[in-house]
């Protein structure tokens, strides 16, 4: 599998596209073609262009979760597609399109599912699903241990009122190579170690290799104190926390474990 990071708060030097506080990767794998996530802006695909990304042969959409610097892009990829196609779909949890506030501001998608699905079959699911031969989403993940996904992020708009928004649409996906499994999360809401314990499930593979992603991890505290201890026991050769992973708490995983910088421009060859 071949990953290239298209958006991240982070770029490197020398390494001419442009950054935001996002995610987006594009996903090489059996033949199949999939972007994960679409940022904020149009930020994914002008980087994309720079590197040779031909976005109309997507055959997969996947999107994280529903906040808008997952999915602020989809209306800017939409311009880039055309209608109809048979071909692509559209992967997610079935609350990505909840409307949603943080701090008085909406952060729900910038795009209706009704304009989507006139480019894209829907594959909402909470179940897991496999995407090629080596590639699973995870759907609804099981949030199990005692220290994750505790606080909510806001409120979501429903039939009966606004209710604290837990996220639980949040969702990941795994790669199943010849050796271990790697995961690729866009903010783990649903909590970094309950993700993992749920990808060694699906995939039945204990051995972790290697993750990607935002830990949504800000200061030290119990549950990052928990996490580190749990992604230290595992001994991950290929840890690369970003997005909504701060210094502080890289600093301090590097204190315990092998720690990678993730930045646009990015590509991981996992096998």
């Amino acid at each position: 599998m071949r990953i290239t990071v298209l958006t991240d708060n982070h770029t490197y030097i020398d390494k001419y596209y442009l950054g935001e506080p996002a995610v987006s990767y594009y996903i090489e794998i059996d033949g199949i073609k999939i972007l994960f996530d679409t940022g904020y802006s149009d930020v994914f695909l002008r980087n994309g262009r720079d590197m040779g990304i031909d976005f109309t042969a997507l055959d997969y959409v996947v999107i994280s979760h529903g906040h808008n610097d997952h999915t602020g892009g989809i209306p800017l990829l939409l311009q880039e597609l055309d209608r109809n196609s048979a071909k692509r779909a559209l992967i997610a949890h079935p609350d990505i399109f909840a409307e949603r506030y943080a701090e008085g501001i909406n952060i729900s998608p910038k795009v209706a599912v009704e304009e989507v699905q006139q480019y894209f079959t829907l594959k909402l699911t909470q179940e897991p699903i496999q995407l090629t031969p080596h590639l699973y989403f995870l759907g609804a993940v099981p949030r199990r241990n005692d220290f994750e996904a505790k606080d909510a992020v806001g409120i979501r708009r429903t039939q009966v009122g606004d209710v604290e928004d837990f996220v639980v649409d949040d969702s990941a996906l795994v790669y199943k190579g010849e050796k271990g499994i790697y995961i690729i999360t866009g903010c783990s809401h649903a909590g970094i170690c309950n993700i993992t314990e749920y990808a060694k499930e699906v995939t039945e593979e204990e051995q972790v290799l290697g993750i990607l992603g935002g830990f949504h991890l800000f200061e030290m505290n119990q549950q990052a104190e928990k996490t580190i201890e749990y992604l230290k026991q595992l001994k991950i050769p290929s840890l690369y926390p970003c997005h909504c992973t701060s210094l502080r708490l890289k600093a301090e995983m590097m204190k315990n474990m092998q720690v990678e910088e993730a930045g646009v421009g990015l590509v991981l060859e996992w096998v």
